[in-house]
């Protein structure tokens, strides 16, 4: 896959940048690790240039999340509650779940976005729940810009440092996604254990 993006990219410049970041984002197997750093390095020896791998980096990344965005809003709430009504008894999901969830993402789903869109993999999937929570487009689109513009700008920028070098990033990205999977894995079994103590106690008030 990495041979096809690089001689896609060089032959199509901005064009195939744009269109990989937008494929990067509605399909996450094709890696943005693999597609910004090269495009920095190809601002080395062609006639392609850092801001304008950079714009048509983040225009394809918001192209692809926007996307994704609105395949949320088409599974609202309101559909998923449909959903839990009919199979929520084998998937062991509550309505109750939904609404809590929905809630949440209200509360810290722009923060929430912000951050992930700075995470391998989880950066592309963010956008649908975002979508499905009835998130403010402007206000999605804010914090997916911002976070956008600072991933690709961060690998961008040591592509074009490392010259050929370039696919050494692959590595210290590979380090780099395991530490955020770890500490994202953490603090859900610290969140999961602090919702079970809180119902525990809420049990023991009504008894």
């Amino acid at each position: 896959m990495k041979l096809w993006i690089t001689d896609f990219m060089e032959q199509f410049g901005y064009l195939g940048i744009f269109l990989m970041l937008a494929l990067e984002n509605i399909f996450p197997p094709i890696p943005s690790e693999v597609i910004l750093p090269f495009g920095g390095f190809m601002t080395i020896d062609s006639g392609l240039t850092i801001p304008g791998v950079l714009l048509a980096s983040t225009a394809g990344s918001l192209l692809g999340a926007v996307i994704l965005y609105w395949i949320g809003r088409l599974l609202d709430v309101s559909r998923m509650e449909r959903i839990v009504d009919r199979w929520g008894k084998w998937i062991r999901i509550k309505k109750s779940d939904i609404r809590r969830a929905d809630a949440w993402f209200d509360k810290y789903g722009y923060w929430t976005v912000l951050f992930c869109r700075m995470v391998p993999l989880v950066r592309s999937l963010i956008s649908i729940p975002a979508g499905m929570s009835g998130m403010k487009f402007g206000l999605f689109l804010l914090f997916t810009t911002i976070g956008t513009l600072g991933w690709n700008t961060l690998l961008i920028l040591l592509g074009a440092a490392l010259g050929e070098s370039w696919e050494e990033i692959g590595v210290y990205m590979n380090t780099y996604s395991s530490i955020v999977y770890v500490l994202i894995a953490g603090g859900a079994v610290v969140l999961g254990l602090l919702y079970f103590r809180k119902r525990q106690l809420a049990g023991k008030t009504r008894g």
